[in-house]
């Protein structure tokens, strides 16, 4: 009969303890990806980096996520410099995908979709709802026994 290894009896970090485990090969890949994210980013042209997020790398695809589909197409059109970028770190990086996203990307400091949509009430609009208001105030006032 084997042994099974017996774990250190030592606490360990959380972070450690987790990573040494085979269920953590997710967290040391996203934080691998992550990594590369922060040495891509400086080559990416300067109007680009706010706006885009590395996602992926798989089999020579370097998937990046974009806020707007304007920035989608500003880093299609850089694609040729990104992946030579990427290959100058080591990385044998032959295709370029974007995916757009509907929510900004982290550390992005684009403003929120929603927000960039509202926009305040005019003056007319704000004084025809006063009135309006005034005299829906002025008819319950005025007949207090009217039920209709």
């Amino acid at each position: 009969m084997s042994k099974v290894p017996r774990r250190p009896t030592a606490p360990q970090a959380a972070l450690e303890a987790l990573l040494a485990e085979p269920a953590g090969d997710p967290i040391r890949r996203a934080l691998w990806l992550d990594g590369l994210d922060r040495q891509l980013r400086p080559l990416l042209p300067p109007t680009l980096t706010p706006h885009v997020r590395l996602a992926n790398f798989e089999r020579g695809r370097l998937v990046f996520v974009v806020d707007a589909p304007v920035w989608r197409a500003k880093l299609r059109l850089a694609a040729p410099e990104v992946l030579d970028a990427a290959r100058s770190l080591g990385l044998e990086a032959t295709e370029l995908v974007v995916k757009t996203t509907v929510s900004p990307p982290a550390g992005s400091t684009s403003p929120p979709l929603a927000n960039a949509r509202t926009r305040p009430m005019s003056k007319t609009a704000s004084d025809a709802l006063q009135a309006a208001l005034a005299s829906l105030k002025q008819s319950d006032r005025s007949d207090p026994d009217d039920a209709g």
